[in-house]
């Protein structure tokens, strides 16, 4: 059964302590943090999303999976890192080589947070392999990154199974997240190529019963 990371990027500015508080009632395993710098992607989302951590790390103990879609990485790790999250994760594409990307995963991990690398559509999933022993956490983005209600892109399935058969041979333990379009009709292809946990955003929060929505999607 997969866990379901729970995208807040659609939250309504109303009602938003008693939606967070219903998505935990719903029994997801994460609230999944979507920071957009209006730089790495259009929008920008950070002001709103510490909100949500500050509202969360008051209101709840489930784990926040903190996804940093910024071409600033380091300002916005030391940011994110005071809300203690489970997971950081931040962009393969942003790096200007690969000792940055050895510095960010040694920050994040010195604070006793996991270590996610993202990668998107159309960036070869061989170039993060030499990071997999290092890291805990590998996110696939199945849409294009900077905003919600998009829909999957069928290519990227196969990216999520090609890495899932790696990681197998080599017997590296990571876990394998995907981020975008995920609902009901895609959700099966995802899991069966592979993932071990998905991100929901507008299929949770638009639908009548989030628990029962949360349950579809695990099984």
């Amino acid at each position: 059964m997969v866990e379901v990371s729970a995208s807040l990027l659609g939250l309504k500015n109303e009602n938003t302590i008693q939606t967070l508080y219903n998505l935990e009632t719903a029994k997801i395993d994460y609230f999944h943090i979507d920071v957009m710098d209006g730089e790495f992607v259009e929008n920008n989302t950070a002001n709103r999303m510490i909100e949500y951590c500050e509202y969360l790390n008051s209101i709840s103990n489930l784990p926040l999976d903190v996804h940093l879609m910024v071409k600033d990485v380091s300002s916005y790790i030391s940011s994110f890192l005071v809300f203690e999250p489970n997971i950081i994760t931040f962009h393969l594409e942003v790096a200007r080589d690969k000792e940055q990307i050895m510095e960010w995963i040694k920050v994040i991990k010195e604070n006793n947070v996991r270590v996610g690398i993202s990668v998107k559509p159309d960036t070869k999933i061989e170039e993060v392999e030499e990071f997999l022993p290092f890291i805990h956490l590998v996110l696939v983005m199945t849409v294009e990154p900077g905003k919600g209600g998009q829909e999957l892109i069928p290519k990227t399935v196969e990216k999520i199974r090609a890495l899932k058969r790696y990681v197998q041979d080599k017997k590296i333990e990571v876990d394998i997240e995907a981020d975008g379009g995920i609902n009901l009709d895609t959700v099966g292809f995802v899991k069966e190529a592979g993932a071990d946990i998905i991100v929901s955003g507008s299929a949770i929060t638009n639908s009548d019963n989030y628990a029962d929505m949360v349950e579809k999607l695990k099984r």
